[in-house]
């Protein structure tokens, strides 16, 4: 049974420097708010950050790299993100960009304790190099190994006491599968009930895979970036 904190400092009341975080989020739909806020507050360093992007400058992850609190992001995508743009190319931060689909298989292997896959993405290309290949029906495929962390960050729209979460459309993205991945998952919930009121039948992430939850109470809803069509006439 998950246990319930009052607050996301109290949650992280154990993270160290040089710890690793999964953040879900596709862009910024889906991602931990307090979370963020509180682990910026500690000013731990040395993270390892995986998710699938970089979320803004001084929104989502991009308040830590401000603060310099990253070494190391493995992503799909930078974003928006001009920090962090900036610091990878001055060479101040490591990045190690890994391809959406092969990304999440990896996080989903860490999951479900599976030791490796193969893929063809990637295949004769420079992300191939140091990597182990096979042949398989006359294709050559790509070694991928599972992607852990220390700490999986998910953000749910409703859970319960017992840990057991429901996400609201969208926002599932890559919560669901960091939840099985993080060697503790925090999950920071909009709305918090008793155990039992959930119906099991609309439960996405099973109370097993998350070991601490709270409410939350800041919800700002951002885009990361809007896109609107010009007035005609």
């Amino acid at each position: 049974m998950a246990q319930v904190f009052q607050s996301a400092k109290e949650a992280i009341f154990d993270l160290k420097d040089g710890a690793s975080i999964m953040a879900g989020g596709f862009g910024i739909c889906g991602a931990v708010e307090e979370l963020i806020d509180a682990v910026r507050e500690t000013g731990v360093t040395d993270l390892t950050v995986i998710s699938n992007g970089a979320g803004m400058e001084n929104w989502f992850l991009g308040k830590w790299f401000s603060n310099r609190q990253v070494r190391k992001m493995i992503c799909s995508r930078i974003g928006s993100n001009k920090e962090l743009e900036r610091q990878y190319l001055a060479r101040e931060i490591e990045v190690d960009f890994v391809p959406q689909g092969t990304f999440a298989e990896r996080i989903r292997a860490a999951g479900v304790g599976i030791g490796g896959f193969y893929t063809k993405t990637g295949a004769g290309t420079v992300m191939a190099e140091r990597k182990e290949t096979k042949e398989i029906d006359g294709e050559t495929y790509l070694l991928e190994s599972p992607l852990h962390a220390d700490f999986a960050f998910v953000k749910a729209w409703r859970g319960d006491t017992a840990g057991n979460l429901i996400y609201r459309m969208t926002a599932q993205n890559f919560n669901h599968v960091m939840a099985m991945a993080g060697q503790t998952t925090i999950a920071e919930v909009e709305e918090l009930v008793p155990e039992g009121e959930l119906d099991p039948n609309q439960i996405h992430t099973p109370g097993i895979f998350v070991q601490r939850i709270f409410q939350g109470s800041k919800f700002e809803k951002k885009i990361e970036l809007l896109t609107v069509r010009e007035k005609e006439g």
